[in-house]
């Protein structure tokens, strides 16, 4: 499908536009199916769209929420991506929605991932909508350069070893993204423009799992940047 992209001026503006879009991706899958999917990121950024998307006019209660990928810590965890979305996202007239965890509280991210496969079994694939951000070294959800989570074909989810440089996580599959009838890419800064551009040439999936959005030509992507 043809790639879409869109600059704003400045973060607020495409966070904005890009709660509607979600919002207008979400409203055709309920009238076609009765349910829609929402997949989501954690970080600072998804809070700005999070506080307009829990405010519009949507049948939430047939919405199903749940993350793109999470840090292995419980969920009141300041870190955890579920206490991000139940602070920001689950308020206001979003807060009919029903929310799908990736956490499950076992010991590693890698005990956890059946438990977590069959969560994510009970949602209506494909996932409606996801919105992904990035990170300045070219991952997105928590697919990073260099691990083997990156190449997982199999199943919905994948558990992320611990490093020395970050925790264990839960991650989709890169398959469970990029068969999502929309998907969302927001990102911003120097660093990751130079990232994105560096994406869409060819290379190595594994250095730069973010070419992995280019690769599958089906797959329904729209770019949202500001500087």
């Amino acid at each position: 499908m043809p790639l879409k992209e869109i600059s704003f001026p400045d973060m607020p503006a495409a966070a904005e536009a890009l709660a509607n879009d979600i919002i207008d991706v979400l409203k055709i899958a309920i009238a076609e199916k009765g349910k829609a999917v929402l997949a989501v990121s954690g970080g600072r950024t998804p809070a700005m769209v999070f506080r307009h998307l829990r405010q519009a006019d949507l049948d939430w209660a047939n919405v199903i929420i749940t993350l793109t990928d999470e840090r292995w810590v419980p969920a009141d965890h300041p870190d955890s991506n579920e206490n991000l979305v139940h602070t920001h996202l689950l308020q206001e007239k979003a807060a009919a929605a029903k929310f799908i965890p990736l956490y499950g509280g076992e010991a590693t991210a890698i005990d956890g991932q059946n438990a977590c496969e069959a969560r994510l079994a009970a949602l209506p694939f494909p996932i409606d909508a996801v919105y992904l951000g990035m990170g300045p070294d070219g991952h997105f959800a928590s697919l990073f350069p260099g691990d083997k989570a990156v190449h997982e074909k199999e199943g919905r989810c994948v558990g992320v070893a611990a490093t020395a440089d970050r925790v264990a996580r839960m991650s989709l599959t890169a398959p469970a993204i990029l068969n999502a009838r929309q998907v969302f890419l927001l990102f911003n800064g120097a660093e990751k423009h130079q990232k994105y551009q560096e994406a869409q040439t060819p290379g190595d999936v594994a250095s730069l799992p973010l070419r992995l959005l280019f690769s599958d030509t089906a797959t329904a992507l729209k770019v949202l940047s500001a500087p």
